[in-house]
């Protein structure tokens, strides 16, 4: 007997995609790079180096990898600063409806986010759209580091979605990558962490808008 087919799912990105924060990632980055005397960033410079893994996108900025010290006062500077000024960031417009939308058209979605887990449950709970995802995952290793593991074993915990009818939406190039890896679609968008130009380069569709990401995403996973 032939099983009935899963819906789509999309995996959502939380930085940069769903929360809109980037004002405290480039503060957070540029009170890091103060610490190193390094001269502070604007987003249009920061959106056109950002790379994952972290250390080499700082490796672009210093003309060498950061040592493991200066790496571990960094992210720590980051991750201070980061914590005191995301309360001032909102959802990306539409954020809500989109995931609302997508939830009663019958699909499925969750959400996989490399910012540290404690931290981004109870941030996610507070704007109420906890519900709206069959799994919540925050990164729980070393910060730095690539989605792409995480992906699979994200999708491995959900268990009951099909790969191929999977889009991740996200903002950095790194969720192409991680899609890829675990046999699922991606969309970019432009909101975030990357310019325009780093992320046509993945080789997946790239949008400017969340209700563009979704529409392409339920085409893509048809």
């Amino acid at each position: 007997m032939a099983t009935q087919r899963e819906p789509a799912h999309i995996v959502w990105d939380w930085n940069g995609t769903l929360f809109h924060d980037n004002d405290a990632i480039i503060g957070a980055t540029n009170a890091a790079f103060a610490e190193l005397g390094l001269e502070p960033l604007t987003l249009e410079r920061y959106r056109a180096l950002y790379c994952v893994p972290v250390p080499k996108f700082y490796e672009r900025l210093m003309g060498r990898l950061p040592t493991d010290a200066e790496w571990e006062l960094m992210d720590d500077i980051f991750h201070r600063y980061y914590a005191e000024h995301r309360a001032r960031c909102a959802l990306t417009e539409g954020a809500e409806e989109l995931l609302s939308g997508w939830r009663s058209a019958g699909h499925s979605q969750s959400l996989l986010s490399m910012y540290v887990h404690d931290e981004l449950v109870p941030l996610v709970r507070g704007f109420g759209i906890e519900p709206h995802f069959v799994r919540v995952d925050g990164r729980t290793g070393p910060s730095g580091g690539s989605k792409a593991e995480h992906m699979v074993r994200h999708l491995a915990a959900i268990g009951v979605v099909e790969p191929e009818r999977t889009v991740v939406i996200g903002d950095a190039a790194d969720d192409a990558v991680a899609a890829l890896h675990a046999g699922a679609q991606a969309v970019l968008y432009t909101g975030g962490s990357h310019s325009r130009a780093s992320l046509e380069g993945v080789g997946v569709p790239v949008v400017d808008s969340l209700a563009e990401a979704v529409e392409v995403a339920g085409r893509l996973a048809a």
